[in-house]
């Protein structure tokens, strides 16, 4: 009761007066409450999606902003906002499948397809262990739908070894010991292995050996898309050989929120079912999904010039591989760490206005496995790339010099 009291009073505060510009401002500890309380906590995990918060020592008031953190910062433009709520139907002939369902989130997609596929609490699914859906979304299939995960290899290109994944399907149900396996899960375009696209070959042989044993195969389709533009194919080839797709409308393709899930007609209707009992039948999502049509229909062709202005950057870097929208490299200085790479590069640093005529904050992430990565989206112009460049030879000289001031 004391808790909820406190919540209360923390949250009362927090709409009564607001948070910027209250002019009765939260005390330190109760502006960290209701930052707990809104999950604004400054502790990300593998990303930390914060604003810049240094301008350097120039001020630089007018910095351009380069924001090469993630392509979900994309914003909508006028004719998406009006289009009609058609997205449904043209995602399911565009991906060849019976029907499809509007999603608010990919988590959201993801969970509820393994919801569905894993009919029975103690029902198992084989994902990579360097997945999105095994790594960034909380467990949610063991918490919410008492599925369990078991894991196999992911390797650099995303891909699995088909050995080792029969090796991980389960036998001799209805042995009470085991759980049933049910369902394979692959991601494309895979994101910490830096945008990798799975090879067609790769799912031909994922779908046949589930066939082989009555599983199904769910796609963690967010960046299909880019996969089917980098393939020079059209998504259907790709998603011929799996029974499900989840694809995010609000990456490259520009949309504010949502997810396609798309499948079999009587999968679709147990996900409709799914989907409110986690909270996302919005009644006016059709609002939402008037954006998706104008994503699959205006946005995907679009996709291939953020795949080059990302391999513009390449020969600035030592990248691990560059395919589609995604460049994740390491720095070739082992004493500069991500973190503090990502931070110099989003302030304006000292003399920078002067060396390159303005302050430039791009802004990066430091990625899995001491890497740093960054995206291509419809947000980022050549010139943002080329002041990128700029900025990366900026910070690189910078710190060359430092080095040198300190021996």
């Amino acid at each position: 009761m004391a808790l909820k009291t406190f919540s209360c009073r923390v949250l009362s505060k927090l709409f009564n007066h607001g948070v910027i510009a209250s002019t009765n401002p939260l005390s330190a500890r109760d502006a960290a409450a209701a930052a707990a309380v809104l999950g604004r906590s400054s502790v990300r995990g593998y990303y930390n999606a914060g604003k810049p918060r240094h301008t350097g020592p120039g001020g630089a008031a007018h910095a351009r902003v380069v924001d090469l953190r993630s392509d979900t910062v994309t914003k909508p433009g006028p004719a998406m906002r009006q289009a009609m709520a058609e997205a449904e139907k043209i995602a399911a002939d565009m991906f060849h499948m019976e029907a499809a369902l509007f999603v608010p989130t990919g988590t959201m997609s993801n969970l509820i397809a393994v919801m569905v596929h894993c009919r029975e609490r103690g029902d198992e699914m084989i994902v990579g262990d360097l997945s999105h859906l095994h790594i960034y979304e909380q467990g949610g299939s063991a918490q919410l739908a008492g599925v369990h995960a078991t894991t196999v290899t992911t390797l650099p290109n995303g891909t699995f070894d088909l050995e080792q994944l029969e090796s991980k399907i389960r036998h001799g149900y209805p042995d009470p010991h085991y759980p049933r396996t049910r369902l394979i899960c692959v991601e494309n375009t895979h994101n910490i292995q830096g945008g990798r696209v799975l090879p067609l070959t790769f799912l031909q042989e994922i779908r046949a050996l589930a066939d082989r044993y009555g599983l199904s195969v769910h796609m963690d389709g967010a960046r299909v898309m880019n996969a089917a533009v980098s393939q020079g194919v059209p998504p259907s080839t790709i998603l011929q050989h799996t029974h499900t797709v989840s694809v995010c409308l609000s990456k490259g393709l520009g949309s504010p929120v949502g997810t396609i899930l798309a499948g079999p007609r009587d999968f679709i209707s147990q996900a409709v079912r799914c989907r409110k009992a986690l909270g996302g039948g919005m009644r006016q999502a059709g609002i939402l999904a008037a954006a998706g049509k104008m994503s699959l229909l205006e946005m995907v062709e679009r996709l291939e010039e953020d795949h080059l202005q990302c391999k513009n950057l390449c020969s600035s870097v030592e990248m691990a591989a560059v395919e589609t929208n995604i460049l994740r490299f390491y720095l070739q200085e082992s004493s500069l760490s991500p973190p503090e790479f990502c931070a110099r590069m989003a302030q304006v640093g000292e003399g920078e206005e002067a060396a390159l005529g303005q302050g430039i904050q791009v802004l990066m992430y430091p990625h899995f496995g001491n890497s740093v990565r960054a995206v291509w989206h419809l947000g980022i112009s050549h010139e943002d790339t080329q002041l990128a460049i700029q900025k990366m030879q900026f910070v690189a000289s910078q710190y060359s010099k430092e080095k040198l001031r300190a021996q």
